[in-house]
């Protein structure tokens, strides 16, 4: 089976390492290179450089809705997708025998669209998994072939459940392929009606809102860590949270965003619903990140009875 593949950031290269050994893999389909870093240096994504190791020929179109054709000429048997991050169009799709078929990091119909792990955790989901699926022109709306679950622990973060996702996906990745080749997979559709979404993440989400309750903010932390990360503000300037945990309950007159406690274990902040969140770690405006111990010894001007975040924060 001739199988090009088509993905482009970390989270795809356990699924295109475990194609290569089993598979023909004769072409990688990923987004051309992007500046990076305070430097904007060009840098390859982290398919290009996996199918570098293999010496797969690497294809990069900027826009493959209209530069597709060299995809055609190669005649794949099967197109597999992980995390591509373009549209891929009709006649794409339309030419393997065997299709195209998408690793999605999600239990569909949960959780169509980019940032299924992130949104996963924001909205405190005991479980996500990956679902393998035909692609359609919909967005992640095409027919299931095979489906896996994983719990989400309390400390885990979309960097761990990253990792995790990406080895449950190649392993049933494969198993599924076996079935597609076989002819005995079924094709399960969608409930549509049940369908929830989950885009890109927005600027305005990785602002902290202290009205919302303390497990729903530590939810919001773990769940933009270690990208993008949620912030709150201090005298006007961000601070990055980048662990906290839910605390005690503060005292009754507390108003959300008051900080109730400060002491080197920890920052307690009131939240609504009568919580309070401790945060303990944070990346102060400019800084590196820091456990709160290291905050404290430095000018940050913080002080029980002062509030965080604000109008603008």
């Amino acid at each position: 089976m001739k199988i090009i593949f088509m993905g482009t950031p970390a989270f795809s290269v356990p699924i295109l390492e475990r194609l290569v050994d089993q598979f023909d893999v004769c072409a990688v389909v990923t987004q051309p290179d992007r500046p990076v870093g305070r430097k904007r240096q060009l840098t390859p994504p982290p398919v290009k450089l996996a199918a570098r190791a293999h010496e797969i020929p690497v294809l990069q179109p900027a826009r493959i809705r209209t530069d597709y054709e060299a995809i055609l000429q190669l005649e794949p048997d099967l197109i597999v997708t992980a995390a591509y991050g373009q549209i891929v169009p009709k006649a794409v799709l339309d030419a393997p025998r065997y299709g195209c078929i998408n690793v999605h990091a999600s239990l569909l119909p949960k959780y169509r669209g980019g940032a299924p792990i992130h949104q996963a955790i924001i909205d405190g989901e005991q479980e996500t998994g990956i679902t393998i699926m035909y692609m359609t022109e919909t967005l992640d709306a095409g027919d299931m072939l095979s489906q896996r679950a994983i719990p989400i622990e309390m400390d885990d973060d979309v960097e761990s459940m990253h990792n995790k996702l990406s080895v449950l996906g190649a392993d049933l990745l494969l198993e599924t392929m076996g079935k597609i080749e076989a002819g005995t997979v079924n094709r399960q559709p969608q409930d549509h009606a049940q369908a929830t979404f989950a885009p890109n993440i927005r600027r305005e989400q990785e602002r902290i809102n202290w009205s919302k309750d303390a497990t729903a903010l530590a939810n919001q932390v773990r769940g933009m860590r270690p990208w993008p990360v949620a912030y709150t503000t201090v005298a006007g300037k961000r601070m990055k949270i980048w662990a906290s945990q839910v605390g005690e309950a503060p005292p009754e007159e507390s108003q959300p965003g008051e900080i109730v406690q400060i002491d080197a274990t920890g920052i307690d902040v009131a939240c609504g619903e009568h919580t309070t969140l401790r945060l303990t770690m944070v990346q102060p405006e400019g800084k590196k990140a820091m456990a709160v111990q290291q905050f404290l010894q430095s000018n940050h001007g913080l002080t029980k009875g002062a509030y965080l975040g604000g109008e603008d924060g």
